[in-house]
């Protein structure tokens, strides 16, 4: 059953055909594109919305260029200030570069040098790039500090109208460009800028669409939220899905995805490596973590959508090609085809020989394998990686582990633990 909209969390659709406007000559007008492989994938009609294609490679730029160019001349005399993962700073680089205005842009330390490469160049000499804090959120608190002290104009990633009504374009354009009846509208959230535009504009044009919003696994700070029907930040938070990992969602954006959006689904990180994977293998399509959301999504939703029309939008691009490997490695333990163990090894001769020849199979392959001897222990703890043939291998090798006295631990899933190995 379909959500009714209320007023106060609507955004208004003169507002967001303003934004179309101001943003004319700036952006790009995105295709909406049919996707062969995934309709047959999926039994439906698979249509992207590729945002990847953007000026700055996401929808970023529509909020970002729509605030900014909304201050007031006395407000442009001031230096502008933002803090992103990556898009976002890429969008407000590009239009303080526009419109000549100094800016000042914090990013995460561990934001891919890809992200902070472009953002230099987008932002040529208007913008000077600060690296700071583990996660978002200790970025965006360095910046505030950074602004209030020198009386800089903050522009937020998603909490504020502006942003929100630049965003929205994007589902304006949806709308005029399809020419059939959307029965679905999939769109990634991070903090709810984006998902609170398009909700905006299709409860208001296109009523009977299914709204869903869709966050990463590791990063449930708005799926949280509304199940509790309060704002909560995380505890913890896996960044790997770095353009949505977001610990609150914004106080406006709230408010209106818990008003409008039908589902919010969460997707493994995993399924999304594994996606990233098969859209640049079978499609030629190079997206980021976070623009993969919605495509990954799908697999949730596949009994549900046979025969309909979905729209997915594909967010982002600005991937680091160094974040491959992880990517890969990441995919296949989803696909259950790499396992990662500590097993203590009895420490005797013929102990390696035996664990080859008795516990694995001739098809299993050793990819990692970590011992030092010491000489005044029996025994003695082994970090092993085994891929296997087919998902279902690694019950047997458990199995015979424990028949030839192997004690273990299975490590697939304690990611922080395997970074230190892997």
């Amino acid at each position: 059953m379909q959500k009714e909209a209320s007023l106060e969390t609507v955004v208004a659709l003169g507002n967001v055909e303003r934004a179309a406007k101001n943003l004319k000559g700036v952006i790009y007008k995105t295709p909406l594109m049919k996707n062969l492989w995934l309709s047959q994938t999926y039994d439906a009609e698979i249509y992207l919305k590729r945002e990847d294609l953007q000026v700055v490679r996401s929808y970023k730029i529509r909020g970002a260029y729509n605030k900014i160019s909304s201050l007031s001349s006395e407000e442009r005399e001031r230096e502008i200030v933002c803090s992103s993962a990556g898009n976002h700073a890429q969008g407000v680089a590009y239009a303080c570069q526009l419109l000549g205005i100094k800016g000042y842009i914090f990013m995460p330390a561990a934001t891919p040098a890809q992200k902070v490469n472009k953002v230099r160049l987008f932002g040529k000499d208007m913008v000077e790039v600060v690296l700071t804090g583990a996660t978002y959120d200790d970025t965006f608190q360095a910046a505030k500090e950074f602004c209030d002290g020198r009386g800089s104009n903050f522009i937020p990633p998603f909490d504020d109208l502006s942003i929100i009504e630049g965003q929205a374009t994007v589902g304006l354009e949806i709308f005029k460009d399809a020419d059939f009846s959307i029965d679905y509208l999939l769109m990634p959230i991070g903090g709810g800028g984006l998902a609170s535009g398009l909700s905006s504009v299709f409860k208001q044009v296109s009523p009977q669409t299914k709204l869903i919003g869709v966050q990463p696994l590791g990063a449930p700070s708005m799926y949280n939220s509304i199940r509790e029907k309060k704002r909560q930040p995380l505890e913890t938070i896996d960044s790997f899905v770095d353009g949505a990992a977001v610990k609150c969602p914004g106080e406006i954006t709230f408010e209106i995805c818990r008003e409008l959006l039908d589902d919010v689904l969460l997707v493994p990180e995993g399924q999304i490596c594994e996606d990233i994977l098969k859209m640049y293998n079978e499609e030629g399509v190079v997206l980021e973590p976070a623009g993969t959301l919605t495509i990954s999504a799908l697999k949730t939703l596949a009994e549900e959508i046979k025969g309909k029309n979905v729209v997915c939008v594909i967010s982002g691009s600005n991937n680091d090609i160094t974040r491959m490997e992880d990517i890969k490695e990441r995919a296949m333990q989803h696909q259950g085809l790499k396992h990662y163990f500590m097993v203590t090894f009895n420490q005797k001769p013929g102990a390696l020989r035996t664990f080859v020849n008795r516990v694995l199979h001739p098809e299993d392959d050793i990819i990692h394998f970590q011992y030092i001897k010491k000489n005044n222990k029996e025994k003695g703890p082994v970090f092993i990686g085994v891929e296997v043939k087919r998902p279902h291998d690694v019950e047997n090798i458990k199995l015979r582990m424990l028949e030839e006295g192997f004690a273990y631990e299975y490590l697939n899933g304690k990611q922080d633990f395997l970074n230190l190995f892997v």
